[in-house]
């Protein structure tokens, strides 16, 4: 048997994290997952606990619809507990308020994986992937807790004047379910590196992950209340939080739709202050002279990693009129080999969509396509008798005004659209990606994109120093680098009267 451990990761959480370890038996492809110290339930105040009302909900496993377990349904009841525990250990005087900030950057241990059981994942793409940037993360902010500096400020007059960057107190935090333990490490991270304390709710179609972390902390013996991770429903849950007048700040990734809805919430409460990481429309522009195997590649994989899950997915294919035709039958030779199945099984590049509201939703995309006149190249249909899984569907001769162009799909469905000058792409697009072997064209079209992140000749790039986000109605300020710490700290300026010497 092969013991495969990662002993890497949480600093920012301190010492000795073990999530859990796979075994993988030589003589099979399967995983066996030993989950250790698992409570699906509340984790409020280093204690696990049933919801208030004695709910609870089925999280399935998408690749046969069965349920995995049964895991407690926190609401505004359980969020007020939370909070109270939070405000609670953010108090001046508390453990945590008190701890020096280096301390609160220790190295810690051992990750690997619960995420192919409950969001459908593949295994092998989860430990590649997923893993090391969870590590970065967390070892990222981790070096960031102890140098988040304030200034000293040349003011006029006989003052000393300076700067202090304080931790802005409770922070409400709503993850997604594409990148469970991920989207947790982009929101601990910088929270707690500067000093916050955090109620976190964490999607209902994808719990365990966030719940096991919550496991850890208490094992570690992180100060009571620091974290608190409560599983639950966004109407109810996740509202709670958004306009709860004891948090201080929501951080929220999620759809564009309720970035709006908590935005209101939080607005019309005690005005917090709001991280919003929202979905788009992600455009990627391939010119005439692009490297044609690398480009076909490469929008391949910005479009279905993930099965099509990504914020940033490189849902609209822009492709120069002159290279379009053989783009388009690359790219179908490509999507038909694309390997689904078993997301357990180490060959498999495609698992199941999350749950069956997501399966059913892009099924209704694909036929809307259809409907409007787009061509069906490949896929389009189920691809398995029983779970959530998607065939790889391409469309050809989509236009801008098509609904598959103009909304956010979230599923293994390319669109490859037709343009001739750059000028066009430009005003059509406002793509995150360019494929060109000039790199004049390269600068010109990603300073005239109004786009928070672009990539040249590359798809999903990320690093934990790079800032991540969007324009317009894509969010609210940035994840990751240093800009990601700007959200959860407030600045704090001290001006003293220097005395002067007698003369």
């Amino acid at each position: 048997v092969i013991q495969i451990t990662c002993n890497q990761l949480l600093p920012a959480l301190t010492a000795n994290l073990m999530i859990y370890c796979i075994t993988l038996s030589s003589s099979t492809s399967k995983p066996h997952v030993n989950v250790l110290h698992f409570s699906p339930q509340i984790f409020i105040s280093n204690e696990w606990h049933d919801a208030v009302s004695k709910k609870t909900f089925p999280t399935i496993n998408p690749a046969t619809g069965e349920v995995v377990c049964q895991v407690a349904e926190g609401d505004k009841a359980d969020v007020e507990k939370a909070v109270k525990a939070a405000k609670d250990a953010f108090k001046l005087g508390s453990p945590w308020r008190r701890m020096d900030a280096s301390h609160r950057g220790l190295d810690a241990a051992y990750l690997a994986e619960l995420e192919t059981l409950d969001n459908g994942k593949p295994y092998a793409v989860f430990y590649t992937v997923d893993v090391p940037m969870v590590v970065k993360c967390l070892r990222y902010y981790a070096g960031w807790a102890d140098k988040w500096e304030g200034k000293t400020i040349p003011i006029d007059g006989d003052y000393f004047c300076y700067t202090r960057h304080e931790p802005i107190g409770v922070c409400g935090q709503i993850i997604p379910w594409n990148f469970p333990l991920l989207m947790q490490a982009w929101k601990l991270g910088p929270a707690l590196a500067t000093g916050n304390t955090v109620v976190m709710k964490v999607a209902e179609q994808t719990p365990l992950t966030a719940l096991y972390v919550a496991s850890l902390i208490k094992e570690v013996g992180f100060p009571a209340g620091v974290v608190n991770i409560i599983p639950g429903m966004g109407p109810t849950a996740g509202a709670a939080i958004a306009s709860h007048m004891d948090v201080d700040k929501v951080a929220f990734t999620g759809s564009t739709e309720v970035g709006h809805l908590i935005l209101k919430a939080s607005s019309s409460s005690n005005l917090k202050k709001i991280t919003l990481e929202l979905g788009g429309k992600s455009p990627n522009i391939i010119l005439s002279d692009a490297k044609m195997e690398e480009a076909v590649e490469q929008s391949h994989f910005a479009l279905f990693f993930n099965r099509g899950q990504c914020c940033c997915a490189g849902s609209r294919t822009f492709v120069q009129e002159s290279i379009y035709d053989e783009f388009v039958e690359r790219s179908v030779e490509r999507a038909k080999k694309r390997i689904v199945g078993d997301p357990f099984d180490l060959n498999m590049e495609q698992g199941p969509q999350v749950d069956e509201e997501q399966f059913q939703k892009i099924l209704g995309y694909i036929s809307s396509g259809k409907r409007d006149g787009a061509k069906l190249m490949c896929g389009g249909e189920a691809a398995a008798d029983r779970g959530y899984f998607i065939q790889p569907t391409i469309f050809r001769d989509v236009k801008d005004d098509m609904t598959i162009a103009r909304e956010e799909i979230f599923g293994p469905v390319m669109q490859i659209l037709k343009f001739r000058s750059l000028e066009e792409v430009i005003e059509r697009a406002n793509a995150v990606a360019v494929f060109t072997q000039n790199i004049d064209k390269a600068h010109y079209i990603s300073n005239g994109l109004r786009a928070g992140t672009v990539w040249i000749n590359c798809y999903d790039v990320f690093g934990a120093q790079a800032p991540f986000g969007g324009y317009k109605s894509s969010g609210i300020g940035r994840e990751l680098g240093e800009y990601g710490l700007d959200n959860y700290t407030e600045v704090k300026t001290v001006t003293i009267k220097v005395p002067q010497k007698n003369s």
